[in-house]
């Protein structure tokens, strides 16, 4: 299988998700309510992306093992690795992601590089809120960002009843 860009449409609780990448690495998760198109046959990786995502709205993954690669400056890549640090089922605020990268006057740029994430749910930008615990912009829409943290506080409570 050649190393070109793959497509791989899923249907998922939050609406469909594209996943796009090579047989190297996840290179984009986004949502998407372009109608269903015919794409090339999924290589591995995007199959397994597929897999660990299902397992995620499941509520059996919490963390995803995929290698994924997004162009950005060393500055929007720092913010993306901070925001792979975010547990499963916790929030921070913008402020606080700023200070994470030892920037702390950096607030509006780290909330910039976070809309630009183009890797939805995987590298988990819906988990940064308003410093006043507010759900402020999601690429993917506000209900979209609610629902997913709902759905990871929920599951975090499975059990202790």
């Amino acid at each position: 299988m050649e190393d070109g860009l793959y497509h791989l449409r899923i249907d998922t609780p939050v609406g469909p998700l594209l996943i796009s990448g090579t047989t190297q690495f996840i290179n984009a998760v986004s949502f998407t309510d372009e109608p269903v198109v015919d794409f090339p046959q999924a290589p591995a990786l995007l199959l397994d992306c597929a897999q660990q995502l299902y397992e995620y709205f499941a509520g059996d993954r919490k963390v995803f093992e995929l290698p994924i690669s997004q162009e950005g400056t060393a500055f929007q890549q720092t913010v993306w690795q901070q925001l792979t640090a975010i547990p499963f089922g916790h929030t921070i605020s913008y402020q606080q992601l700023a200070r994470r990268i030892n920037n702390p006057k950096s607030i509006r740029a780290v909330g910039t590089t976070n809309g630009k994430n183009r890797l939805a749910i995987i590298v988990p930008c819906h988990r940064v809120i308003g410093s006043d615990g507010s759900l402020t912009g999601y690429a993917g829409g506000l209900w979209r960002k609610r629902w997913l943290l709902e759905h990871e506080r929920t599951d975090l409570f499975t059990g202790l009843m």
